[in-house]
């Protein structure tokens, strides 16, 4: 299968990173290259652009799309290592980072890989396959009261509660080894009026199962500072996300860096001595044009966020 993606906020995104031809540029996750092709398009000779992706099919995609770009270099690692795969490269600083977040349209189409509720395959949804967990083990391993944080937590679905018991009793028969089995088992635990206008009943469930499986918020908590301090001068971070979670952590994590005083509102200078990284440029968040969203349904959820880092 073809590594197909339509990249989300493309236009905004790139006029958001401000690409300086002769600059170093990161995307932490490269998918099929689309943002990344005009990145490219816009470095000289000089310019440099570095993609990372944990994703072997993204790998081998993206290498193809851009190889008749001599500035690239591709990475297979999670973006929570930049800096060290930077590093390693003699690159200590860069003019600007992306992340385009969350599940690509080719591994939600790809059934094999069990990131969809629409096909029947196996519980896996690793999107690094050299990790030897699987969503198959969350659904079988986990006690049921964790079940239901992470159901509750990254999912946000007010049925928790009942899908986390629902799951427990059905494994206690025999494993839960498809994703057609924990969509149906699902479907048992929301009451059918609340099917019938509230979307796919497993939409929440299946995203609460990924994000736990692949750290997706502890990897985008714990690795924004750092690739903030990345930045040179001027430089940009470019981030889209697509549920409340994601964008919440990003939106607080630019402002601590832009105000990061905790001395009480009352003191008339600041003694704490923590200063400004910089300037949260999208006061809101950039949100998908009335056309894209026709054009690609996926991107309705899409929320773009910069922040320039300044010395």
């Amino acid at each position: 299968m073809e590594f197909k993606h339509k990249s989300v906020l493309l236009n905004e995104t790139i006029d958001g990173l401000r690409v300086k031809p002769d600059g170093i540029y990161v995307d932490g996750t490269l998918g099929g290259a689309g943002h990344a092709t005009e990145v490219c398009k816009k470095l000289s000779a000089k310019g440099r652009f570095i993609g990372i992706d944990q994703d072997q099919d993204a790998i081998i995609a993206a290498s193809e799309r851009l190889s008749a770009f001599n500035q690239v270099t591709i990475i297979r690692s999670n973006y929570c290592y930049m800096a060290d795969e930077l590093r390693s490269r003699g690159i200590e600083k860069v003019d600007g980072i992306l992340l385009d977040l969350g599940v690509s349209s080719y591994q939600l189409d790809n059934e094999e890989r069990g990131f969809s509720y629409r096909y029947d395959a196996p519980l896996d949804m690793r999107m690094d396959r050299r990790q030897s967990r699987t969503a198959g083990d969350i659904v079988n391993g986990y006690e049921e009261k964790e079940l239901y944080r992470i159901i509750r937590d990254y999912g946000e679905d007010k049925f928790a509660k009942n899908i986390a018991k629902h799951i427990v009793a059905a494994r206690a028969q025999a494993p839960i080894q498809t994703t057609g089995e924990l969509t149906e088992i699902i479907r048992g635990a929301i009451p059918m009026k609340i099917q019938a206008t509230g979307g796919h009943p497993a939409k929440r469930t299946f995203q609460a199962i990924r994000i736990e499986l692949n750290r997706e918020l502890d990897v985008l908590r714990d690795s924004l500072d750092g690739m903030i301090d990345l930045l040179n001068d001027g430089g940009r971070i470019c981030i889209i996300t697509f549920h409340s979670l994601e964008d919440r952590i990003v939106k607080t994590i630019f402002r601590k860096n832009e105000n990061p005083c905790t001395c009480p509102p009352d003191f008339p200078v600041c003694v704490c001595g923590k200063k400004s990284k910089g300037k949260v440029i999208t006061r809101k968040p950039i949100l998908p044009s009335e056309e894209e969203m026709e054009e690609n349904p996926r991107s309705k959820s899409a929320k773009l966020r910069v922040f320039e880092r300044r010395v």
